[in-house]
C-alpha cells in the first residue's frame, strides 16, 4: 500500500526522539509544576485584587507559565493592583509580558493542536513547502500567538483610549505586531538551538511535545523572546505607538 500524502509528510517530519534520563525528567516535571502553581496563585490573587485593566487578569497568570518564580516576584512587587507605581523599565517589562502572554498561550494551543491534529501541518505546508514538523509547529504557534496577542492588546488599548472596534484593532496591530514578531523570533531561535543542537548532541534526538523537557526548554526560549521583545516595546512606548503600563 502506498503512503498517503499525510502519512508521508508526518513521516518526514518526525525526527528521532531523545532518550532523556529519568532524573532530568523529574527535575523538569518539578519545574513545570512550580510554574503552574505560580499561575494558579496569581489567578486567585488577581480575583482578590482586581487589576485596573481587566485583561491583565488573564495576562499575569499566563506569564507565570514561562516566568515561574521570577515573574511571580516581579508581579508581587510591581504588577499587583496594590503595588506602588513603577518606573520606565518596569512599565516596559509589563508591556513586554503582556505581549508574551499571547505568545505563551499560542504556543500551548499550537503545539498541542498540531500533536492532536497532524493534518494541521499539511495545511500550513508540511510535506510540500518543507519537511520538518518543528517548522509546522512554529507556523501554527505564530498564527495563534499573533491573533491572541492582538486580542489582548485590543482589550488593553481600546478601553484606555476609548476606541471603537475598528480603530481599536488598528491601534492594537500597530502596537503589537513588531513586539510579537520580535518575541517569536527570539523564542524560535533558542528553541532551534535546543532541538537542533543541544538535545541531539546530549540525548540523541529532539524533545517531543509531550515531554517535560520540551516545555522547560520552551520556558527558556520564552525568556529569550522577552529579551528580544523588550527593546522593541521600549521603542514603541517612546514613539507613542504603545501605551506605557
Amino acid at each position: 500500500m502506498h503512503p498517503t500524502p499525510l502519512t508521508t509528510s508526518v513521516g518526514l517530519a518526525s525526527g528521532r526522539t531523545a532518550a532523556f534520563p529519568v532524573p532530568l525528567t523529574v527535575v523538569c516535571t518539578v519545574l513545570l509544576v512550580v510554574a503552574v502553581a505560580c499561575a494558579v496563585f496569581v489567578a486567585i490573587d488577581v480575583v482578590r485584587r482586581p487589576q485596573h485593566m481587566r485583561v491583565m487578569a488573564f495576562v499575569w497568570p499566563l506569564t507565570m507559565l514561562f516566568g515561574s518564580v521570577v515573574w511571580l516576584v516581579f508581579y508581587l512587587r510591581r504588577g499587583r493592583a496594590t503595588a506602588p507605581g513603577h518606573g520606565r523599565w518596569a512599565g516596559t517589562a509589563i508591556d513586554t509580558s503582556h505581549c508574551g502572554a499571547g505568545c505563551a498561550l499560542g504556543d500551548l494551543v499550537g503545539e498541542f493542536g498540531l500533536a492532536a491534529f497532524p493534518a494541521l501541518g499539511v495545511v500550513v505546508g508540511l510535506g510540500s513547502l518543507y519537511q520538518d514538523r518543528m517548522v509546522a509547529g512554529w507556523v501554527i504557534d505564530f498564527v495563534v500567538a499573533f491573533v491572541l496577542g492582538i486580542a489582548f492588546q485590543y482589550f488593553a488599548i481600546a478601553p484606555m483610549r476609548g476606541l471603537g472596534v475598528r480603530a481599536g484593532l488598528v491601534a492594537a496591530l500597530k502596537a503589537d505586531t513588531l513586539s510579537i514578531t520580535a518575541w517569536q523570533v527570539g523564542m524560535y531561535g533558542l528553541m532551534a538551538v535546543w532541538q537542533l543542537a543541544v538535545f541531539p548532541a546530549l540525548f540523541g534526538g529532539r524533545a517531543g511535545v509531550f515531554s517535560p523537557e520540551f516545555w522547560v526548554a520552551m520556558q527558556f526560549a520564552m525568556v529569550a523572546g522577552f529579551v528580544c521583545s523588550y527593546p522593541v516595546n521600549a521603542w514603541l512606548v517612546r514613539r507613542g505607538i504603545k501605551e506605557a503600563m
